[in-house]
């Protein structure tokens, strides 16, 4: 079902992967959408493109999520555009290169993991909460890899887990302002970032590891946040939904 008239959207980390899929589907379903970007200008703008070819709105807004000026910019660029912000969807994201262990992870590493997955949406959210319009709805982005408690994923794992309880804590500091917080928790998703360096036995491996024997597309997660910010996903709240082919 399309959305109602005049909502916006901020899809941070849409230049590529699946904010570039949700980023296209809530364009699809009549919403104005502000596609954030750190570095890939050239990919935002042809997501941009792609939106206003097909009739939709969007602009592209760069801003690096772990930076507070940042996101305080995206919010104020998107009313301007748009004249409110009603759906956030805090995609933008880094994952390891490949498995690190616990005691193999340098500061820099860890820095870097906990600064855009962590910070990112907390600055994000912050934010939200006093420039969402009543009734908004926030979807961030865990992962399935804390189900799976694989070795190697410790730090990346502690960074998605503080989403996840910051996910179910401020959906009730909402209360009073019909805004609804969930979180997605994808497992492994064929995506550019997902496939860069890994073999293809690995990538075999990874797809038949869920019941259903297959990788994620980012269009399987784009659905689900297109049911989380439409009419239908209202009374879902504070919840993490994992959405992996049942891998966990």
């Amino acid at each position: 079902m399309a959305a109602p008239d005049n909502k916006a959207a901020i899809v941070t980390g849409a230049s590529r992967g699946i904010g570039r899929a949700i980023a296209l589907r809530l364009a699809q379903d009549g919403y104005a959408v502000a596609v954030n970007y750190a570095s890939r200008a050239a990919d935002a703008e042809a997501v941009v493109a792609q939106i206003t070819a097909a009739g939709g709105q969007a602009i592209a807004l760069q801003g690096d999520v772990a930076q507070a000026a940042d996101c305080a910019r995206l919010f104020e660029e998107t009313v301007y555009a748009f004249g409110g912000v009603d759906v956030v969807v805090n995609n933008a994201g880094v994952i390891q290169p490949g498995t690190t262990m616990l005691a193999d992870t340098d500061d820099a590493l860890y820095e870097r993991i906990f600064s855009i997955n962590t910070r990112g949406t907390f600055n994000m959210l912050r934010l939200a909460a006093t420039r969402l319009r009543h009734g908004g709805r926030i979807v961030n982005f865990s992962t399935s890899a804390i189900g799976l408690a694989m070795p190697g994923y410790a730090v990346y794992g502690a960074a998605k887990s503080a989403i996840e309880t910051m996910t179910n804590i401020f959906a009730k500091e909402m209360r009073g302002k019909g805004i609804s917080v969930t979180a997605v928790a994808p497992g492994p998703t064929a995506t550019d970032l997902f496939l860069d360096g890994k073999p293809a036995e690995l990538v075999e491996r990874l797809a038949k590891a869920a019941p259903l024997e297959r990788l994620g597309t980012p269009e399987d997660i784009a659905n689900t946040v297109a049911f989380l910010v439409g009419p239908q996903g209202e009374w879902v709240n504070g919840q993490t939904l994992r959405v992996n082919g049942g891998i966990v």
